[in-house]
């Protein structure tokens, strides 16, 4: 039996604009087989989205959690609900 896709939304606050974060994002995101994008937002956020297993969808925000990150994450901001579909790849907005 598959696991039903899950669809994360984290808004990521901290100084993770202008220093590659949504790069490194997209990186670490293809690498455990999600689609999505990171966007960049006026208030300085960054908002990822990303589709896929439960399992690496966890994992991605674990690594959005750690102290790894460029920039400097303050605060991450989750919500969960089944994929809606319609992405292809990962990409950077």
């Amino acid at each position: 039996m598959t696991e039903t896709p899950q669809r994360l939304t984290a808004w990521v606050h901290g100084r993770v604009q202008g220093v590659g974060f949504r790069w490194w994002t997209r990186a670490r995101a293809l690498e455990l087989g999600l689609v999505g994008h990171a966007t960049n937002h006026v208030d300085g956020r960054v908002l990822v989205i990303a589709e896929g297993e439960r399992a690496a969808l966890e994992r991605l925000l674990e690594l959005l959690r750690s102290p790894g990150t460029p920039g400097e994450v303050n605060l991450v901001v989750d919500s969960w609900e089944p994929a809606r579909g319609g992405l292809n790849g990962f990409v950077e907005r």
